[in-house]
C-alpha cells in the first residue's frame, strides 16, 4: 500500500506540471505570467528544492563530487524541456499538451532503442504502429486540432526529456544528478533572457503566477523526481513506463475540473489508442526480453 501511495503521488505530482503550467500561461488574453519568466522560476526553485533534499538526506558529501554528478548536456536537455512546456501550454489544453508530451517522450525513447539495434516483435510494432498512427492524427489539421505550433513546441519538449531521461539511465545517484543538472540548468536563463528581451517578446508575472511556477518547480517538479527515484527502486522499467500512462489522463482530468476544459472526441480516442498502443508495446518487450 505504501509503494502504490508514493506511486498515485508521483504520478499526481507529474500530472499538476501541466496542470500548473497551463493555469500560469494559458487561458486568457492576460496570462498570470510569461512563459521565459515561468520556466526560469521553475528551474531555479526545483534546484534548490532539491539541493535542499540532497543536504537533509545526508548524502550530499563534498560539494565538488555533488557537481560533478551532472552534466551540461542533461542540463541543455533539461532547460529546452522547461521553455518548450512553458510556451507549448499558451495555446494547447491541458490533457493534449500531456499527451503530445508523453507520446514524444516514449517515441525518443523507442527510437533511441531502434538505433542501438533493439529488434521489436510484431507484437510491439503493431503497438507502436497504432500509437504513431493515432499522434499523427491527434495533431492533424482539422476542427479539432491543436494548435500547430504549440504541438511542435511540446513535440520539442517530449524529444528534450526523452533525451534527458537517456542520458540519466544506470546514475549511481539520481538525485544528485537532478540537484545538480537543475543547478546547471539555471545557468542558461541569463541567455534565455537576452534573446526574449531581443525579440521584445512580452515579459509579466503577477503573484500568483510567480507562485505557481515555485510550486510546480519546487514540489511537483523538485519532490516529484525526489519521490519517483524511491519508487523506481522497487518497480521495474517496465511497470514504470506502464504506470506512467496515466500521467495524461490524470492531466487532463485535472484540465477539466479546475480550467473548465472540455474533452473533445478526437482527444478521447486519440488517447485510448496511444496510450493502448505504448502499453502493448511495453508488454510485448518486457515479455521478449
Amino acid at each position: 500500500m505504501r509503494l502504490v501511495l508514493l506511486t498515485t503521488l508521483t504520478m499526481i505530482a507529474f500530472a499538476a506540471n501541466s496542470v500548473l503550467g497551463r493555469m500560469a500561461t494559458g487561458p486568457g488574453d492576460t496570462p498570470l505570467i510569461d512563459p521565459a519568466s515561468y520556466s526560469a522560476v521553475r528551474l531555479v526553485s526545483g534546484a534548490l528544492m532539491l539541493w535542499v533534499l540532497v543536504a537533509v538526506t545526508g548524502n550530499s558529501g563534498r560539494g565538488k563530487a555533488i557537481a560533478r554528478s551532472g552534466s551540461w548536456g542533461s542540463a541543455f536537455a533539461l532547460f529546452a524541456y522547461a521553455v518548450a512546456f512553458s510556451y507549448a501550454y499558451v495555446a494547447l489544453d491541458t490533457g493534449t499538451g500531456a499527451l503530445i508530451l508523453f507520446a514524444c517522450v516514449q517515441a525518443t525513447m523507442i527510437g533511441w532503442g531502434l538505433k542501438e539495434g533493439d529488434r521489436p516483435s510484431v507484437l510491439e510494432w503493431l503497438g507502436l504502429l497504432t500509437a504513431f498512427g493515432a499522434f499523427v492524427w491527434l495533431v492533424s489539421p482539422g476542427l479539432a486540432a491543436p494548435d500547430p505550433v504549440a504541438a511542435a513546441a511540446m513535440a520539442l519538449s517530449g524529444v528534450a526529456w526523452g533525451a534527458y531521461s537517456l542520458r540519466g539511465r544506470n546514475l549511481a545517484d539520481p538525485l544528485k544528478a537532478t540537484a545538480d543538472n537543475f543547478l546547471r540548468s539555471s545557468a542558461f536563463v541569463a541567455p534565455l533572457a537576452i534573446i526574449v528581451l531581443a525579440a521584445q517578446l512580452p515579459v509579466h508575472a503577477s503573484l500568483r503566477g510567480l507562485a505557481l511556477a515555485t510550486l510546480s518547480g519546487a514540489v511537483t517538479s523538485g519532490l516529484g523526481y525526489a519521490l519517483w527515484y524511491r519508487v523506481l527502486r522497487q518497480t521495474g522499467a517496465a511497470q514504470a513506463a506502464i504506470v506512467q500512462l496515466t500521467v495524461p489522463v490524470i492531466a487532463a482530468i485535472g484540465g477539466v475540473l479546475l480550467l473548465d476544459e472540455n474533452w473533445t472526441l478526437r482527444l478521447i480516442l486519440s488517447s485510448l489508442l496511444i496510450l493502448g498502443g505504448v502499453a502493448v508495446a511495453i508488454l510485448a518487450k518486457q515479455r521478449r526480453v
